[in-house]
């Protein structure tokens, strides 16, 4: 199966539900842009406020268009409501790698489950529908927080790419480079994930 930058997915289970970011996902959105400046700090292409936010949803619709991303929003099923956005990115069908990222929350919605609910999902649909080799991610280096959450998936580093990138404020970052290879999700990272939703489950 191939990744059709044309096909509306939707990847869900019981707690979220992931479906192609549109332009009139800006009302369900805004709260986060206007209210909640520190989501935006580690991420050189956010949201921040009323105008980025526009020009964050029209760009990935762009680049959605010209089949360079495939952008999700994420609906949390138990809160009733839209919580954040992920995407993936970097897409090589004929080597069979991409890269999940550019992910963020609300931060009420941070450490509920969400992020590894929604990482199963698309890891899933990765390496399960779409045959990947290899799934990649990356983050600043001083991101501890994303860094920690990609490793308890089971995401293995390797390596920092030196002054290779810019952060929200446009100066220099080390950013650090994660992967989980098909080997690696079959033999053990699929089933150790699911035992970790199986726990916010029954929590």
């Amino acid at each position: 199966m191939n990744l059709d930058f044309t096909e509306k997915y939707i990847l869900e289970n019981d707690f979220v539900l992931l479906r192609p970011l549109e332009h009139y996902d800006f009302d369900h959105l805004l709260e986060y842009s206007k209210n909640e400046p520190e989501i935006w700090e580690y991420n050189s292409g956010g949201a921040n406020g009323k105008e980025n936010l526009e020009k964050y949803i029209k760009k990935r619709s762009d680049s959605k268009r010209k089949s360079k991303e495939y952008p999700f929003i994420v609906f949390d099923k138990i809160a009733n409501k839209y919580v954040g956005s992920t995407r993936f990115y970097a897409v090589f069908l004929e080597n069979k790698t991409i890269e999940i990222g550019y992910t963020w929350y609300g931060q009420q919605y941070q450490g509920t489950g969400i992020n590894k609910n929604c990482k199963f999902l698309l890891l899933e649909f990765a390496f399960d529908k779409l045959q990947m080799e290899r799934v990649a991610f990356a983050a600043n280096n001083k991101n501890n927080r994303s860094l920690n959450a990609m490793k308890s998936i089971g995401c293995v580093v390797e390596g920092v790419l030196r002054n290779c990138n810019t952060d929200a404020k446009g100066e220099r970052i080390d950013v650090a480079r994660l992967s989980i290879l098909k080997t690696e999700w079959n033999e053990s990272v699929k089933v150790n994930l699911k035992k970790q939703l199986e726990k916010f489950a029954s929590s």
